[in-house]
């Protein structure tokens, strides 16, 4: 198969499995691609080819961006192995290009406790600010998706996440029996029709208020940190992974969830051995 030929088909499955911007987001590196290898065989090409190829693609790129083109074409060529059977190593397998490619280990971020969160919740000053927060720390939404509701998106305990992260048309997340009774009767107070959206502020204004109610409690947090204490407080309270990662977080891998979980303590891991085997 010639790389061409697969690229064309590699596209062609994107367009019904991933969303908009993903696609463009492979545009520049395909056409690059194409231009280098566009007419050699797919079990032709060679580690040190493709990582000549991405070391003058990322010249002027931040580390991330580049490791972002090594890790789009290897998914390119493991869907193209996978789905054709065709017997050849993902030459991005290599260890020299993986270990050229790889990010450095992240420093694993403070999990908010839950007696933090809740005063920030209730620190906030109005009923709009305290459903936002909410809804990011009690329902595991992501702050855009709570942006982009509409009145019409909330159905009793159920909201309609509209083009979602994962590149689906819809999906549902659900809300405490409580939040969903003072969000019902805030859209009826503001009197808000069915493409209204709920909460008519930016981005920033959600992080600097964040941001201000973190501050007063000397703590650093920003929008993403309640949403990633919604998973956390959950897997504490014994609600399964399989649960934390496809009803709250919405994840597609359950490794993604697991990284939003944050490190368990030695103490907590006693604690919890106490719990199902006793003391």
């Amino acid at each position: 198969m010639l790389v061409q030929e697969a690229i064309q088909l590699y596209r062609e499955h994107q367009n019904v499995s991933v969303k908009q911007k993903t696609r463009v987001s492979y545009d520049h590196l395909f056409q690059q691609f194409a231009t280098a290898f566009g007419d050699r065989q797919l079990d032709s090409l060679q580690p040190e080819e493709i990582c000549q190829f991405l070391d003058n693609l990322g010249k002027d790129l931040a580390k991330s961006t580049r490791h972002l083109r090594y890790a789009q074409i290897k998914a390119f060529l493991n869907f193209i192995i996978d789905t054709h059977r065709i017997d050849i190593k993902n030459p991005c397998s290599a260890p020299a290009l993986f270990k050229s490619y790889k990010l450095s280990q992240q420093k694993p971020r403070k999990i908010l406790d839950k007696e933090t969160v809740d005063e920030i919740i209730f620190n906030s000053e109005s009923d709009r600010d305290r459903l936002i927060l909410e809804l990011q720390a009690r329902c595991g939404l992501r702050v855009g998706e709570v942006l982009k509701l509409k009145a019409s998106d909330v159905s009793a305990r159920r909201l309609m996440i509209q083009e979602p992260k994962s590149g689906k048309d819809v999906e549902v997340a659900f809300m405490p029996e409580h939040i969903a009774k003072r969000l019902a009767d805030y859209i009826t107070e503001k009197k808000l029709f069915d493409e209204d959206r709920v909460f008519h502020v930016s981005y920033t204004t959600v992080r600097n208020l964040v941001m201000k109610l973190g501050n007063k409690l000397s703590v650093r947090v920003a929008p993403h940190d309640l949403r990633r204490h919604s998973a956390t407080y959950a897997s504490r309270n014994g609600v399964p992974l399989e649960i934390v990662s496809k009803v709250i977080l919405r994840h597609q891998d359950l490794k993604t969830t697991q990284v939003y979980l944050g490190k368990v303590s030695d103490s907590e891991a006693i604690r919890w051995t106490d719990v199902l085997h006793g003391k």
